[in-house]
């Protein structure tokens, strides 16, 4: 069926920046596609790498705005030094968090201290670094950095960890439809650049491969080169309200800790929400609304970091995929709260046929 699937999302030009659908409809109008033939769930689990010793390696955080705590990608990124730890006996660890209106010149002290105290390697968490990166990196050169969501930073020993988000938010997409009551979905992003385009293109070709009626809201929090969207649940809340308040039922964020305030509105407005990153049904700092998560678009951070520390320990980087998408499940969808549990299988059967190359998602709306 997909192989003559080249949507794009349909966003129009207006003040309300909703894309076109027919108003209203139950879940069950709402999908209008035939559901993809089934499979069955990989039972594969990730080995722990609890044979390798990573003693020797002195592990450095630089977190972006947020930082750890925000049950999003700053936590996954955590997760994933904190598992490697565990597993592999990582020598000693530090980190440091971003501040949303810090200059240059900060990021590149940040990751300069880090160096100056032998920390190696270096994990930037986010494209914010890029720049500093550029400027830190060819200064040590006997030191491994390695930088999430970007890959311009062209140095021997930087190495890129990046992402398929347009995949997994794709079956985000297909999950809101089948849970919408009204075919009527949102999708928030913290801040608008080209990475969290990618997170707002996969949501809403998946919403649109399912359904010839959904009607898709988009909002960002923040312009390009103001990262506070990624870090004001207030904002969160208001966006989400205004939202629901059009008839949005299913709402998905990809706004960091302004999540929070996402999934309040939900909550207060009667509908349902997808978290983003980590599985934030999961996380402590929105447990009181935990209930509205359905959902949360896995971008496993955790396990990129797990495995390119791994592959430091083991002296073998060429091993990391050159990015992490669904056919390595570097991208995914969480379970908990069961609340998709009935439509597995069809997430599942949408998973494969982007894995086998029938569905291409675009990463541009």
């Amino acid at each position: 069926m997909a192989g003559a699937l080249t949507m794009t999302a349909c966003a129009k030009d207006s003040g309300d920046n909703s894309a076109s659908g027919d108003d209203g409809g139950s879940a069950g109008e709402c999908v209008t596609a035939q559901a993809p033939p089934p499979v069955e769930a990989s039972s594969d689990e990730r080995e722990a790498a609890t044979d390798v010793d990573a003693s020797d390696l002195k592990v450095a955080l630089a977190f972006d705005v947020g930082g750890r705590g925000d049950a999003s990608f700053n936590d996954a990124a955590a997760a994933g030094v904190d598992q490697a730890e565990e597993d592999m006996g990582v020598g000693d660890t530090t980190e440091s968090t971003a501040a949303g209106t810090e200059s240059e010149d900060a990021k590149q002290q940040r990751l300069t201290q880090m160096a100056d105290k032998g920390y190696d390697p270096i994990i930037a968490v986010g494209f914010a670094y890029a720049d500093a990166l550029k400027a830190v990196a060819p200064e040590f050169p006997d030191t491994q950095f390695a930088i999430v969501d970007d890959d311009s930073v062209d140095e021997p020993n930087v190495t890129p960890l990046v992402f398929a988000e347009e995949q997994g938010s794709f079956l985000a997409g297909v999950a809101a439809v089948y849970k919408s009551q009204n075919c009527h979905v949102g999708f928030v992003g913290g801040v608008d650049t080209p990475l969290i385009k990618k997170f707002e293109a996969g949501f809403v070709q998946g919403a649109e491969a399912v359904s010839d009626n959904v009607t898709v809201e988009v909002d960002y929090l923040t312009p390009a080169g103001d990262i506070s969207g990624f870090n004001d649940p207030g904002k969160g809340n208001v966006v989400g309200k205004a939202q629901i308040n059009k008839g949005a039922d299913v709402l998905y964020h990809a706004a960091g800790a302004s999540g929070k305030g996402v999934f309040e509105a939900a909550a207060a407005g009667d509908a349902l929400a997808i978290g983003v990153d980590s599985d934030q049904y999961e996380q402590k700092t929105v447990a009181d609304v935990k209930d509205v998560i359905m959902t949360s678009m896995l971008k496993r951070v955790d396990v990129a970091v797990y495995d390119y520390i791994r592959a430091l320990a083991e002296d073998d980087l060429d091993s990391l995929p050159e990015r992490f998408d669904l056919s390595v499940d570097g991208v995914g969808y969480s379970t908990s709260g069961g609340q998709v549990d009935d439509i597995a299988e069809i997430l599942n059967g949408y998973k494969k046929q982007i894995v086998d190359g029938e569905i291409e998602v675009s990463a541009t709306p």
